[in-house]
């Protein structure tokens, strides 16, 4: 090694390591682009030097309101503005982001407040009285309650509590902004769907966000000024961390608080709209979209699509619309997607079938991630065959530090030096991976993941169930939804809405059954369900 053996005088320094986070891209696009259009949602349009002035002003509000470092500030928003600000405001003042699903029910968002500790939730007036509902439940301290409005689409302010523009307009516009000592410190804390019942805190740190702005840059194919629509709900992953990513490249960032055909369609027409990400049952929309309402594309749209394998059908009917479709995968552990199914020129010469086929595989791992493969229970290798199953395991900087306050599950996760993502996939020759099946019997219906054991333990509750299963029903629209097998008490009567409503008045809609099935349900001999049976007979419900 030579005079490499001796580090004497090379060590880090403020002059040659700084800290990761993606907060610089925002404080650099201030500089480099500040007349330049940084978002837009109806009549808010912002520049960049606007945008930043928001944020600083977000994060020294909430200073002022007592928000110290590594404290939690949730919110309950759609992807509009506010949200977006929040996750660059919230970081800037020393904070721990918490973005909470919006579809989530009044216990699940109670359990959130209380196991993050959150300090503040910001909260969309949509939501408020959700938001509310779920404080009134809390036992410990209650977080602080901000207000966002959304005038444009008709949710203002209710009086109620103090306002997001009330909370910018206390702030400085000159405050310093709070920056990462270290890389490793906690950026965004992300509770997953609740896969084993009760929903996981997944803690990112400042270095994998960054990685996974500048690898998603790459596979992506960008270009300085995207015009990206918000379509991936910001409190999935941090919306794949594509809203920290654009001020890098000075993009305009596009809010849709519905998602609508008519809002994308109307918003590439109108704004350029260049990339969004969305699951494919947002692909599914578009392309089953009234004549009317589609537009001729006059330039192509990459679409990012994860969330469930999308039908071939559906990709070779979005490439004939004009839409460029790559498929991505990952999960909430990873910080969005991680892998890519990237385009070899060699398909091109393919019928159009065989293409969209390839398109819907999970692929190999992005430049951020560091190696991910299927291996068997023994963590070796399975044969690359496209036939022998295995775990999808990942290891890079873009796997969480772990799940907040649940040491022995991050052990179990991290088991053997990767992530188990609990996915079951094959992998093809050329080492692109498939998933095969889902383990731990999770249903993805519209991109949400629904845990069978917290529906089971639903429809258990009610007084004529002695018995239930919930396995995934294929679905048209949603990809899959939940779909139940029921064995009820002597004498009790078939009555599949009632069991439905009962559900519906404990879960969230998208957790609802949307099927009812009653029969004896079939079992080993030691008494466990055989739910690969279950969902032969759900194919044909």
């Amino acid at each position: 090694m030579g005079w490499m053996t001796d580090e004497t005088g090379l060590e880090k320094n403020a002059a040659n390591y700084v800290p990761l986070t993606p907060l610089s891209h925002l404080r650099r696009a201030a500089s480099v682009f500040p007349d330049r259009l940084a978002m837009v949602y109806g009549d808010h349009r912002k520049t960049y030097a606007e945008y930043h002035e928001r944020v600083t002003r977000l994060a020294s509000g909430l200073v002022k309101l007592g928000v110290k470092p590594g404290d939690v500030v949730a919110t309950l928003i759609p992807n509009i503005p506010s949200q977006a600000e929040a996750s660059f405001g919230v970081p800037a003042c020393g904070a721990v982001l918490n973005t909470i699903n919006t579809r989530l029910d009044v216990d699940t968002i109670r359990y959130i407040f209380e196991h993050g500790e959150a300090k503040v939730v910001i909260a969309d007036p949509q939501f408020l009285d959700l938001t509310k509902a779920a404080i009134a439940q809390m036992e410990g301290p209650a977080p602080i309650i901000i207000e966002a409005a959304d005038d444009f689409a008709g949710f203002p302010a209710s009086g109620d509590h103090m306002s997001f523009e009330d909370l910018l307009a206390s702030g400085d516009a000159d405050f310093d902004w709070i920056m990462p000592e270290d890389e490793w410190e906690s950026l965004a804390l992300n509770y997953t769907s609740g896969t084993t019942g009760r929903p996981k805190g997944v803690v990112y740190h400042h270095r994998g966000a960054y990685l996974m702005t500048m690898g998603t840059v790459v596979s992506w194919r960008m270009v300085l000024h995207p015009v990206f629509m918000a379509i991936v709900p910001l409190f999935h992953c941090n919306g794949w961390n594509h809203t920290w990513m654009l001020p890098m490249l000075g993009g305009t960032w596009v809010g849709c608080r519905d998602i609508t055909a008519e809002a994308i369609y109307g918003a590439i027409k109108h704004e350029g709209v260049s990339h969004f990400g969305g699951a494919p049952i947002v692909l599914n929309m578009l392309v089953n979209a009234p004549d009317d309402v589609k537009c001729d594309l006059s330039h192509t749209v990459e679409v990012f699509t994860a969330g469930a394998p999308p039908a071939p059908a559906t990709l070779e009917k979005m490439g004939a619309l004009g839409f460029n479709v790559t498929q991505v995968y990952g999960l909430t552990e990873t910080y969005g997607h991680v892998t890519e199914c990237l385009w070899n020129d060699a398909w091109d010469n393919l019928p159009s079938d065989q293409q969209s086929a390839i398109k819907a595989q999970q692929g190999i791992a992005m430049p951020m991630l560091e190696h991910t493969t299927v291996v068997d229970e023994n963590m070796q290798q399975v044969p690359m065959d496209a036939t022998t199953q295995g775990e999808i395991v990942m290891r890079g900087n873009t796997v969480m530090k772990g799940y907040l306050k649940n040491p022995e599950a991050t052990q179990e996760s991290f088991k053997g030096g990767y992530f188990h993502s609990g996915d079951i996939a094959v992998q093809h020759p050329n080492s692109y991976m498939q998933i095969a099946d889902r383990a731990k019997d999770i249903i993805i219906s519209g991109g949400e993941n629904i845990s069978s054991v917290e529906v089971e333990g639903t429809l258990m509750a009610h007084p004529d169930v002695n018995l239930c299963a919930v396995v995934a029903k294929p679905d048209d629209k949603w990809g899959e939804v939940p779909c139940a097998f029921v064995e009820l008490k002597p004498g009790a009567a078939e009555d599949a809405a009632a069991l439905i409503a009962f559900a519906r008045e404990r879960l969230a809609g998208f957790k609802t059954p949307k099927a009812v099935v009653f029969q004896e349900l079939p079992k080993t001999s030691t008494g466990k369900i055989q739910k690969f049976e279950l969902r032969k007979i759900a194919k044909e419900v």
